[in-house]
């Protein structure tokens, strides 16, 4: 069976009550992506607890996927969009969907001795530690930015039986990375349950000792390493709360802080920690910190 692809010019004002629209109409999906995406007004929006939940972007495509029989035109007038609306309608081919997907998602590498490795991958070094792990709804494959470099930071630091809390821990993944390496105990908190079954999940599969807590069920004590991979204003409003988790000349890892946004965090969490940058790529920073 083939598709249609419908991709539509629409305003701030307009993107969301079109989707909302299509897919009232039938649509199967209706995505809001930004039109001026790789080009110099291109504006990044992040959905940080605390702010106000990002709008769509000022000039938007709005991209639906169709019966392959829709009437196009007649779709558009049902939208209350003029004649001449800009769009452009492109044919879909049906595709074996989970190979495509799973094409998309080769390992990882972190660093000489640790990957990340899909399950439908062989790990590509036999020596390395490689870590099992799928992209699914809990955020965190290894992909971004602000997961290498916690993974790096592990990887370079992480010498065995160090308590250590991933504080987020979305899949898991630095917690698995951790216990991996030789950390232990090794326990994830994270305010989504979804992320909490993931993680529990993710570590199973891993064979490690990993546990993993709502918030409200985290156990008391402080450890020798935590890492958070948040984002700067949770990292702001928690500084006390994560403060109090880091023994005395324990070690904290921060990441998900663009690097525009660094000096601020190394100013506040210099209130208890010994802070320094520690590494950027791609325009995020992953900060470092010791205990005093």
């Amino acid at each position: 069976m083939s598709w249609l692809s419908l991709k539509l010019a629409a305003s701030q004002d307009q993107a969301e009550a079109l989707a909302d629209a299509l897919l009232a109409a039938g649509a199967l999906s209706a995505v809001i992506e930004d039109r001026d995406a790789g080009t110099d007004a291109e504006a990044p929006q992040f959905g940080e607890p605390g702010l106000e939940d990002p709008r769509a972007w000022r000039r938007n495509w709005l991209v639906a996927l169709l019966a392959a029989d829709t009437d196009v035109p007649a779709l558009l007038r049902r939208l209350g969009l003029p004649a001449g609306h800009e769009h452009q309608v492109e044919a879909v081919e049906d595709q074996d969907w989970v190979r495509l997907t799973q094409s998309q998602f080769d390992p990882i590498r972190i660093s000489d001795r640790l990957w990340v490795v899909p399950s439908w991958h062989q790990p590509p070094d036999p020596d390395a530690v490689s870590i099992a792990l799928d992209p699914g709804l809990a955020f965190g494959t290894g992909s971004h930015p602000t997961t290498r470099l916690c993974l790096a930071w592990l990887e370079a630091h992480v010498r065995g039986g160090e308590s250590l809390l991933d504080y987020g821990c979305g899949s898991g993944i630095l917690a698995i990375a951790a216990a991996r390496l030789g950390a232990a105990p090794v326990l994830g908190v994270d305010l989504d349950p979804q992320a909490v079954a993931a993680s529990r999940e993710n570590a199973q599969r891993n064979g490690v000792a990993a546990s993993f807590f709502l918030p409200d069920a985290l156990p008391p004590g402080a450890f020798d390493i935590l890492v958070a991979n948040i984002l700067t204003n949770p990292l702001r409003a928690l500084m006390p709360l994560l403060s109090a988790r880091v023994r005395r000349g324990g070690r904290i890892v921060l990441s998900g802080i663009l690097a525009e946004q660094a000096q601020e965090i190394l100013d506040l969490y210099r209130r208890a920690f010994d802070m320094v940058l520690w590494r950027q790529e791609d325009g995020w920073a992953c900060l470092e910190g010791s205990k005093r």
